[in-house]
């Protein structure tokens, strides 16, 4: 590798997701300018040597860079900082969401979002948002009848309570989130016992209609209030299976 190439791998984190600290840090380089458009980035071999992750990380996080336009390859040449990157914008897409810490910063991004979305939805719904809402609600329990997990129903739930607020920033902002906003795959639902589960999607169902009800009722304070609730005890449960795949949680 040149020279001038080292650097750039020096701010590389070793996280438990090492793909996502390789691409974060490609990602840096490349939107400051360090990496400069059409520049020719290391080898697959000479990234390994550098940063000491597996030849498997360092291709998934060029296939994310490649995914989001901000790298080109080049048959037999390599790949390269794409010459007319995309615009800037935010998004969270389910590659992102690479372990229970990503899953933990989505929340805390959604607990302040979605907390000010439910308050204004109270105060802004019309009869149509109430009624969409509601029909969000009964997909939830169609799907969860069907044994399913309602990820997607779910989704659409608490983005008809961002559409409520007759806002088009918060659904713009919640649909650059995606799938991504419901991460079902790490919540371990099928290592639950039956009685377990039916237990937690009964909670999440009646904390919906929490949220429902203070919206419904046009109640900004209590619409805020359900709704940080709600996503807090996702936080919570979200802590307690990072700790228990670290060996530190109760297990209870």
């Amino acid at each position: 590798m040149a020279e001038r190439d080292a650097p750039f791998f020096d701010a590389i984190q070793q996280t438990p997701n090492l793909r996502s600290g390789l691409v974060d840090t490609l990602m840096a380089q490349i939107e400051s300018g360090d990496l400069a458009p059409g520049q020719r980035l290391p080898t697959e071999q000479e990234i390994v040597a550098a940063t000491g992750v597996s030849r498997t990380v360092v291709r998934e996080a060029l296939a994310a860079l490649r995914a989001r336009g901000l790298i080109t390859t080049r048959q037999g040449l390599g790949a390269f900082v794409a010459k007319d990157p995309p615009p800037k914008t935010f998004s969270i897409v389910p590659n992102d969401i690479g372990s229970i810490e990503d899953v933990l910063r989505a929340l805390e991004l959604r607990v302040g979002i979605e907390t000010e979305a439910a308050g204004l939805a109270a105060k802004r719904r019309t009869a149509d948002d109430l009624a969409r809402m509601d029909t969000r609600l009964k997909a939830i329990d169609t799907a969860l009848a069907a044994n399913e997990t309602g990820a997607q129903e779910d989704f659409a739930f608490h983005r008809a309570v961002a559409a409520a607020t007759g806002n088009p920033y918060f659904t713009r902002l919640f649909d650059a989130f995606g799938a991504a906003m419901m991460p079902r795959q790490w919540a371990s639902f099928d290592r639950m016992d039956e009685t377990t589960r039916e237990k937690h999607f009964a909670r999440m169902r009646d904390e919906h209609r929490r949220i429902l009800a203070a919206i419904e009722a046009g109640d900004a304070a209590t619409a805020q209030r359900t709704m940080r609730t709600h996503l807090s005890r996702s936080y919570t449960r979200f802590e307690d299976l990072r700790d228990l795949a670290a060996g530190t949680g109760s297990g209870s």
